[in-house]
Order: structure tokens, then sequence, then C-alpha cells
């Protein structure tokens, strides 16, 4: 009987397990340490102290957010942009939010999990700081950041 074959979801979903062991264990470990960084940071910390009430079920929340990133789980089923659009926040909290992520990451997970983490990090970064500014009438372009209160955005060097 002729084995049956696996979906391209499947097959992507193997190969990603396969190239970087990630597993529900690891993206639990990330989480966790991350966010205990998250909550001592000066600069990222009190943004996130003043509106999660239940870090239990924020960090259960983050874990099935990274599930769903990293691991196509699809367990994660939110609105991340509609969360972060009115927050107090722009491109150094964004920078913050991804070095200490970065650092995290490196710490926690072997090599091929840390840089697959730090790619969709990076893109989930740039989106939302995309989706903030947009929510605040900036338009960003290819390698802008956005601050909040100045009329022109800071370009990082990046060529539009």
């Amino acid at each position: 009987m002729p084995k049956p074959q696996r979906s391209q979801r499947a097959e992507a979903i193997a190969s990603i397990v396969e190239k970087t062991n990630i597993d529900e264990d690891m993206i639990r470990a990330l989480v966790h340490a991350f966010y205990d960084r998250v909550r001592s940071d000066p600069l990222i910390g009190p943004i996130f102290e003043a509106r999660i009430e239940d870090w239990d079920a924020h960090l259960a929340r983050m874990c099935a957010f990274w599930s769903s990133v990293a691991l196509m789980s699809g367990r994660y089923h939110g609105r991340p942009m509609e969360k972060h659009a009115p927050l107090p926040i722009d491109a150094p909290h964004f920078d913050r939010w991804l070095a200490l992520f970065g650092e995290t990451a490196e710490e926690i997970c072997p090599p091929a999990a840390a840089a697959h983490f730090k790619t969709h990090a990076g893109n989930i970064a740039r989106s939302l700081e995309m989706g903030v500014a947009g929510f605040h009438s900036e338009i960003m372009k290819t390698g802008e950041s956005f601050h909040r209160g100045h009329a022109q955005n800071i370009h990082k060097g990046v060529s539009s």
C-alpha cells in the first residue's frame, strides 16, 4: 500500500523542525526568558507592565503566537496590530524589543533556531512599526523608522 503524501504545510513544518530543532518546549523557554527581560527593561518594561494584568495568560498567548510563527501550528488567533497601534511606542521601542529578543534567542536556542526566530522577529517588528506609524497617519518608506511627534521619519540607510 502506498504511503500517503504529506501536505505542503506538513512538509514545510517538518523541514523547519529538521533544520532548527524548534519544538513547543523551546518556544516556551524562549518566550518566558524573553518576557522576564522585557519586564525588567527600563524602556519597554513599563509599557508592558501598565497594560498586562494577567501575565500567565499573556505568556500562554505569546507561546501560541510564536508557535504559529515559528512552526506554522495555527495555534494563535489574534490581531496583534489592534493591540499595538495605539501604544505609546516608536522606533527606539521596536529596536529595544528586537535587541532583547535576539539576545534571548541566541542564549536559549541553538544557532539555527535562533536565526529562524530572529528573522521572523525582524519581520514582525517592521510590520508592527509600519502599522503603528500608519495609525498615527505617518507613512514609512523602506529603511525609515517611526518617531512619534517628528515631522520627518528618520532614514536608517536603506534605499527605497
